[in-house]
């Protein structure tokens, strides 16, 4: 390949690197494994007859999609259940007209919670979902990708989005077990409880920072409850209870105006993930109500 048309392709990837970001964000929940897929398919697009390729967003994706599938089985995540049978839902159409600045805020901003929900799926199940549910990818283009036919890479999808919604911080039936365990995090934390902070948080814990949190010092990522526990115990005493959107959440709010928002995932009882969202034109987007006084 001439270094002329080397620079041709690479304007063609350039185009469709914040759709393909935004769709390994969503697949392995790190900014950082994500720019690392989407490299990989620049790599294998640069070794390919890139001329015969007549979709190169569709190309992308699916190679984009496999490596991300790579990963997150190696993580060593839970198994795959048995497909459960049930009746075919509507398929979604394939979006023709890409929006890079709309599918960017979809991998830094929109969703924070359900990026660690999904974190709780078998490596195809939150493939499916992904690539089905956020990115309108037809099942008959997802199947060869899981190695499953079209319509069990719907199952896949459909048992997914159940789990989803089962693990909602939303739920209304889990609304006041969500407001004791908030209550338990924040107690623990404003008390620099070590205990009793690993007691509410979940074993594989995500607590991930955006980039105005990090620099105030927050770190961008941590796994786990104990590593998360120390943190916390030594961070996090100015926090306060807040409705986030209407959901119970928390806030850092020097002088009554929130500077740090918490965003809590619990699912079955635990702190499953923890979202520090500093940056002001996402926090403009957020409404905050304090529940007590800082």
């Amino acid at each position: 390949m001439s270094a002329q048309e080397d620079d041709g392709l690479a304007g063609r990837f350039e185009q469709h690197r914040a759709h393909l970001r935004a769709v390994a964000y969503r697949m392995l929940g790190s900014a950082a494994e994500a720019d690392d897929a989407v490299q990989e398919a620049w790599l294998r697009l640069s070794r390919s007859e890139a001329a015969a390729i007549l979709n190169l967003r569709g190309w992308l994706t699916t190679v984009v999609a496999r490596v991300c599938l790579d990963l997150l089985r190696a993580r060593g995540s839970r198994r795959e259940e048995p497909l459960v049978e049930e009746a075919p839902e509507p398929d979604g159409g394939n979006a023709e007209v890409p929006d890079p600045e709309r599918e960017t805020l979809l991998a830094d901003s929109m969703g924070l919670a359900l990026l660690v929900v999904l974190e709780t799926l078998a490596p195809a199940e939150r493939v499916a979902f992904v690539l089905h549910d956020l990115f309108d990818l037809p099942f008959d283009e997802i199947a060869p990708i899981v190695g499953r036919s079209a319509e069990a890479a719907r199952q896949l999808a459909s048992r997914a989005r159940r789990r989803v919604r089962g693990a909602s911080p939303a739920g209304g039936s889990d609304r006041e077990r969500r407001r004791e365990v908030v209550a338990a995090f924040l107690a623990a934390a404003r008390s620099g409880d070590f205990e009793a902070l690993l007691a509410v948080l979940a074993p594989e814990v995500v607590v991930r920072a955006d980039a105005a949190a990090a620099r105030l010092g927050a770190a961008r990522e941590v796994r786990g409850a104990a590593e998360a526990a120390r943190g916390f115990a030594a961070r996090s005493r100015g926090a306060r209870a807040a409705l986030v959107d209407g959901v119970d959440g928390a806030a850092w709010a020097p002088g009554g105006t929130p500077r740090v928002v918490f965003l809590f995932t619990v699912v079955d009882g635990k702190v499953a993930a923890v979202d520090l969202v500093a940056d002001p034109d996402h926090l403009a987007r957020l409404d905050v109500v304090m529940l007590e006084a800082t």
